[in-house]
């Protein structure tokens, strides 16, 4: 899941639709500022949804019901079964990218991700979810009107047209849909 100027709030809408049982990994990039306080943003998620959120470290295993955050100034990459933190360069000007988590999600589990791109105010994440799409994932994009800043799900639906346009109240029941429950998790 990626998102930028108003994220903070439409991150925090779709995690709390999303069950405590949730049946996947979250795995979120959301554009700060480099300096931005150390685990801020997670710890701030993990207080207002069922989900336990926590800032993503190198080499983590992805667990089911269990949310990631890219740490401030670090691309996250999804690799098989954990994810990476790299410091290479920004990508369109932004480190974390969306398009590299989202890019490196369709390489490891093709037709098995969901990429869910929400509210911003540049290109970011586009060709990522585009790339989870080719590769037959499920592509979700904030519904351009119900977002703060709408040019980030307009470029994303220009690079995936096929992907599900969603209100903002709809994605996490959408995503819930699409995978399941896990009866046996807790937070």
């Amino acid at each position: 899941m990626g998102a930028s100027w108003g994220g903070l709030r439409a991150v925090e809408a779709v995690l709390r639709s999303l069950p405590s049982g949730f049946g996947a990994p979250v795995v979120i990039a959301q554009h700060r500022q480099a300096d931005s306080s150390d685990e801020m943003l997670a710890r701030l998620l993990d207080t207002r949804c069922e989900l336990k959120v926590c800032e993503a470290e190198d080499k983590q295993a992805l667990r089911s019901g269990v949310v990631l955050v890219a740490p401030a100034d670090y691309h996250l990459l999804i690799e098989s079964g954990s994810v990476a933190l790299s410091v290479d360069e920004p990508l369109n000007y932004s480190r974390p990218s969306i398009d590299i988590l989202l890019g490196s999600a369709g390489d490891a589990y093709g037709e098995r991700v969901a990429g869910v791109i929400l509210t911003g105010a540049n290109s970011d994440g586009a060709l990522g979810l585009a790339h989870i799409a080719a590769r037959g994932g499920t592509a979700i994009v904030q519904d351009p009107e119900t977002a703060e800043r709408r040019e980030m799900p307009d470029a994303a639906l220009r690079a995936t047209p096929e992907a599900r346009v969603l209100a903002l109240d709809a994605i996490g029941p959408a995503l819930t849909e699409l995978v399941g429950t896990d009866v046996g998790s807790s937070r």
